[in-house]
């Protein structure tokens, strides 16, 4: 991993950064000084549940006594591994996926979709079906919806359709659509890699039927958008956000003194002013965040504060999944986590993807303020 040390005289026009000691003192990590470089063959290669969910199996989901939804999604989406389970190549397993449904033994969509609010284990329940599916792991692909375009982008269209298409399953976790130019792109690349036999599974805040709503003009797109909910049969899940389900209130931000203190003596933390890192952020692309926090034992900010505007906003938002993802303690600074977006965002079409990062932030910071404790 590369990185880059800003000149003296670049130093010399920015105010003093808290997050940075002074001279002839050895300074933690900073996210701002690391420039990551991810070829594309490493996107493929990482297209596997995060560590945070290398162990989760079905059996250690625990569903809510109180929501029948949850214990019923555990039992669809085992029959539908079980029905991934024969091993068929070509011609042969092309026919028998154009056939065979998402519940075995029906006809109808060739995926199922995990539709639930933030915390209620639909990611949980995603990598449990791509660790029960009997493949190997080069023949089942898991990734986010931001992931799986980057790999577009990385490889080309064609590319990824022969690459994914010898796949069993494709697992796409928080499935969204931001812009016209996602939903065509997805709608053709799922298409085709129905057409190839892959099997589908997805999860997202938001129904197959609205996706894109409240973002663009998704009336103009409605044709993609009913081609993307055909592929899917939609499972709600309901519940309370498992992270915060008979905890205490989300801990109050730590004195600047202590965060810069603990990222000290903490092997492989970072330190890094907020501002300084949200201008970082906007020069790396989202699809090398997870790469931008290689090898870390938790992430220490100061001078947090609510994010400047809606694209900050969105790249904050990538990061908190990686983050989260790697279950790396988040120690902070200044403003709360639930303070981070403006009410008029929380208001707005993407306010599912802004709570669910209050959500993941708020369970890094727990872990961070143990951590401090120590």
């Amino acid at each position: 991993m590369n990185s880059v040390s800003p000149s003296p005289s670049a130093d010399s026009a920015r105010p003093a950064d808290p997050a940075r000691p002074a001279s002839g003192v050895v300074a933690p990590p900073s996210l701002t000084d690391r420039e990551p470089h991810v070829p594309p063959e490493r996107l493929v290669a990482e297209m596997v549940p995060p560590p945070r969910f290398d162990a989760v199996r079905f059996g250690t989901y625990v569903p809510d006594p109180d929501r029948p939804s949850q214990s019923e999604a555990v039992q669809v989406l085992r029959s539908f591994a079980g029905g991934l389970g024969a091993k068929r190549t070509g011609h042969d397993r092309k026919r028998w996926f154009r056939r065979r449904a998402a519940h075995p033994g029906t006809d109808g969509p060739r995926g199922v979709y995990l539709d639930g609010g933030y915390g209620v284990g639909k990611t949980h329940l995603l990598a449990s079906l791509w660790h029960a599916t009997d493949a190997p792991a080069e023949r089942k692909a898991f990734g986010t919806f931001v992931e799986l375009t980057n790999l577009v982008g990385a490889l080309g269209f064609q590319q990824t359709v022969r690459t994914l298409g010898e796949h069993r399953l494709l697992c796409i976790d928080e499935f969204e659509l931001d812009d016209p130019g996602d939903t065509v792109l997805v709608s053709s690349l799922l298409s085709r890699l129905v057409d190839e036999g892959v099997a589908l599974a997805a999860t997202s805040n938001t129904l197959p039927g609205k996706l894109g709503e409240g973002r663009f003009a998704a009336a103009d797109f409605l044709r993609e958008i009913q081609g993307l909910s055909a592929h899917f049969r939609a499972l709600r899940i309901d519940g309370e956000d498992y992270r915060h389900r008979g905890l205490p209130a989300a801990p109050a931000p730590l004195p600047e003194d202590e965060v810069v203190r603990t990222a000290h003596r903490t092997p492989a933390a970072s330190l890094d002013g907020f501002d300084a890192l949200l201008r970082h952020l906007s020069r790396v692309h989202p699809s090398r965040y997870g790469a931008l926090v290689d090898g870390l034992g938790a992430v220490c900010l100061t001078g947090v504060c609510p994010v400047p505007d809606q694209s900050t906003a969105l790249r904050l938002v990538v990061l908190a999944d990686r983050l989260y993802d790697r279950e790396l303690p988040v120690l902070a600074s200044g403003a709360p986590f639930d303070a981070l977006f403006a009410p008029e965002m929380l208001e707005g079409g993407y306010r599912k993807k802004y709570f669910r990062a209050i959500s993941r932030l708020t369970a890094l910071a727990r872990d961070g303020e143990r951590l401090a404790a120590l």
